[in-house]
């Protein structure tokens, strides 16, 4: 089942090229941009909302093209990394020659640092598209941001420790300069929270800011630069102090960003074990315990069914079981009760969210559902997803 899964979804988005729609790119309508509406904040925000939460996709009719997500190339790149190092490691050809994923890799490492955002102190990614955030904040297209830059970086040094092109080391390196520099900082009664980018009012959200500490300690490992080491420790401080007691994250500190949901509390885990892996600091290891049996305890129901939040099973965002996946194997779990419960999550996924067709769906609500094929947010997530199942298999011969 997973390994038929994951080549459907591998020749989906090879045959697209790695480029598609996005639940927020309706901006992008040239239809729009031809309206007096385009100036307007309510109607941006209305028009967004609109395209992101409708069942039926619009983007045709509209004039919405397919286009390259940096965040999405970054997670394809992540991906095809991680089944060459599956593959090298096993011994078995099953998603390609070694040379054809190289290839890929070399490919999306290029197409990915074409992407960039000029004009910062670093290298930086944003997203393809204007975005109107609900607190009526206008994030112009390509403003770059924490979360999109930690998955690029990170990506490029993967792909460097794969084919050692200085290009894509030396690059990623850069990034760092964006985040010290061009970040903004809140000061907490411990450390900082980075901003989500250097636009003013979005520095309260954890997730981007441990993905900002995540970045620097990647930087730290190929340079030994200690301010980088010592900007991660403290950003980590901040949100480690703001963990609550038992182990869980709210998403951000304002009253309107009250929720604990799934994958964010993966990232969150995931960017604490970076920085121990690559740091060699472990003084967060009980930061990342606690927080991992919150994370498999409440986003899971016993047939596998993953949860939105951890009071709350829906909506099913593909990225609730998707980044299971990702944190057992960034967490290194080899607990056979968590794997056999991740194979739960793994079969029901494949069941309810994927595409005949290759490609898997947005959302399943109550009573609808988001079957629309997006690109960054659904298929590069989920490629990377079942690149990190693959990697789980491969030291974990129990597995499915």
């Amino acid at each position: 089942m997973f390994t038929t899964s994951f080549i459907n979804l591998k020749s989906y988005c090879e045959a697209q090229n790695f480029a598609g729609w996005d639940p927020y790119d309706g901006l992008n309508s040239k239809v729009f941009q031809a309206t007096p509406l385009k100036h307007w904040d309510l109607a941006r925000l209305a028009w967004i909302q609109g395209f992101k939460r409708s069942s039926i996709n619009f983007r045709k009719l509209l004039l919405v093209p397919k286009e390259h997500n940096a965040k999405g190339i970054g997670l394809f790149l992540t991906g095809y990394c991680n089944i060459y190092k599956a593959q090298q490691a096993s011994g078995k050809i099953e998603f390609g020659t070694q040379q054809e994923i190289l290839d890929k890799i070399n490919y999306l490492a290029a197409l990915l640092i074409s992407l960039q955002s000029k004009g910062y102190s670093g290298a930086c990614w944003g997203y393809n598209f204007d975005w109107q955030a609900r607190r009526l904040f206008l994030f112009p297209k390509n403003t770059p941001t924490v979360v999109a830059t930690t998955f690029a970086a990170s990506a490029l040094f993967q792909a460097y420790d794969i084919t050692k092109n200085e290009n894509w080391l030396n690059t990623a390196l850069s990034a760092a300069k964006f985040v010290l520099n061009d970040l903004n900082r809140t000061p907490k009664k411990q450390g900082f929270l980075f901003s989500y980018s250097p636009l003013e009012g979005n520095n309260t959200v954890y997730n981007a800011s441990l993905l900002g500490s995540k970045l620097l300690s990647y930087c730290y490992y190929h340079t030994k630069d200690e301010k980088l080491k010592t900007a991660a420790r403290d950003s980590i401080l901040a949100c480690t102090d703001a963990q609550q007691p038992d182990g869980s994250w709210l998403y951000g500190e304002l009253p309107v960003q009250n929720w604990i949901d799934s994958f964010h509390t993966g990232y969150n885990l995931d960017a604490l074990q970076a920085y121990q892996d690559l740091t060699g600091d472990t003084v967060f290891q009980e930061n990342i315990k606690k927080g991992f049996e919150f994370y498999i305890q409440n986003f899971f129901l016993e047939d596998g069914t993953p949860k939105y939040y951890h009071n709350k099973t829906y909506p099913i965002d593909i990225h609730c079981p998707g980044q299971l996946f990702v944190t057992l194997n960034s967490l290194n779990i080899n607990d056979p009760y968590v794997l056999n419960y991740a194979d739960k999550v793994l079969q029901w996924t494949i069941k309810n969210m994927q595409s005949k067709k290759g490609y898997f769906y947005y959302q399943l609500k109550r009573n609808w559902s988001s079957k629309i094929p997006y690109m960054r947010w659904s298929n590069a997530f989920m490629f990377n997803a079942l690149s990190n199942y693959l990697l789980l298999k491969v030291k974990n011969e129990n597995l499915v």
